[in-house]
């Protein structure tokens, strides 16, 4: 099973970065995915998750309104798009795949998961 997450980086409090979520078809085209994120020293935290078909989006209320989660098919790709970024968004981005075709914040609906991608957001 192949699944990369990519696109952290640096960036400004108040900037956006958009973090991409690469598997195969055969992984994840029936499949809910998930993002969630770990700030050093603290627990895996949920980010945000959508549907199989693009509907069923779900966000943690820490970033509701600030990042959007999407998929594109034609790629096999889930996005998560960050903005008006700070400091407390600083953490290590992981994307999971999903047991079934939705999904929320519980690790435990997850199969699958990649290695993380960083992001930091400095004040």
């Amino acid at each position: 099973v192949q699944l990369q997450a990519s696109g952290g980086g640096l960036v400004q409090a108040g900037g956006s970065l958009r973090l991409s979520c690469t598997t195969t078809r055969r992984t994840s085209s029936n499949n809910g995915v998930g993002w969630f994120r770990q700030a050093p020293g603290k627990e895996r935290e949920f980010v945000a998750a959508i549907g199989w078909n693009g509907g069923a989006t779900s966000y943690a209320d820490s970033v509701k309104g600030r990042f959007t989660i999407s998929r594109e098919y034609a790629s096999s790709t889930v996005f998560l798009h960050l903005n008006n970024l700070n400091p407390e968004d600083t953490a290590i981005y992981y994307c999971a795949v999903a047991r079934g075709p939705y999904s929320g914040s519980d690790t435990q609906q997850y199969r699958y998961w990649g290695q993380g991608t960083l992001v930091t957001v400095s004040s």
